[in-house]
């Protein structure tokens, strides 16, 4: 079987790129690009690839939320995470978003195929220098006495946060953040479940004393 790509990257020339290397492969093929992760989420439920080789850094939405946005409009597409830099917070929340694979583009040339074959067979991808860099964040997190499971809420969640505890309806946070109504409940849940909250008196308590909202906006 044929293993079909989408590739998102906001710079067309590295798209060209990446088209070439991976057409090489007798059993991978590009079946549509993407320039933004808007374009990507909407592609991805177009065409539903297999894979989308996904750009971190991108305009209007980033490979971070496109990631999320797949979770839960195409869930059987699993993501490539592609980086200029070997960030922390880019691997831990790209990871943490639902992408099965985070290798950086200047390894690209020799990683990418093998990467998008171990995905595909349902295994998890990291480059031997990310690799390295969540060895040291896991014992970190043992030398600190945390989980390196823990869930924290992402940077879309957060904001999903405060608008809630400002009193917007899931409607009214989908138009301002262009997501479905969908999107928002899910992550509604998710931060709900993350931060251990039962009821919206709750989350208006939690943002209050994080000082996310002051109280004078209940």
């Amino acid at each position: 079987m044929t293993i079909r790509i989408l590739l998102a990257d906001d710079h067309q020339i590295v798209r060209e790129g990446l088209r070439l290397l991976i057409e090489r492969q007798p059993d991978i093929s590009v079946v549509a690009e993407a320039g933004d992760g808007f374009e990507a989420v909407a592609l991805a439920e177009s065409f539903r690839p297999d894979i989308v080789v996904m750009d971190i850094k991108m305009p209007g939405m980033d490979g971070i939320e496109a990631t999320e946005e797949l979770q839960i409009r195409a869930p059987e597409t699993k993501v490539v995470a592609l980086s200029m830099y070997a960030d922390r917070n880019f691997i831990s929340e790209m990871l943490r978003a639902g992408a099965k694979a985070f290798l950086l583009k200047d390894c690209a040339s020799t990683e990418l195929v093998e990467a998008i074959r171990t995905v595909y067979e349902g295994r998890i991808y990291l480059g031997p220098s990310v690799s390295k860099i969540v060895a040291r964040m896991y014992v970190h997190f043992v030398q600190q006495g945390t989980s390196p499971g823990e869930e924290k809420l992402t940077a879309r969640e957060r904001e999903v946060l405060i608008h809630l505890a400002e009193g917007k309806t899931n409607r009214e946070i989908a138009d301002l953040l262009h997501l479905s109504v969908k999107t928002i409940g899910t992550h509604r849940q998710n931060i709900m479940r993350k931060l251990g909250l039962e009821t919206i008196a709750d989350l208006v308590k939690y943002a209050i004393r994080e000082g996310l909202i002051s109280s004078d906006q209940q």
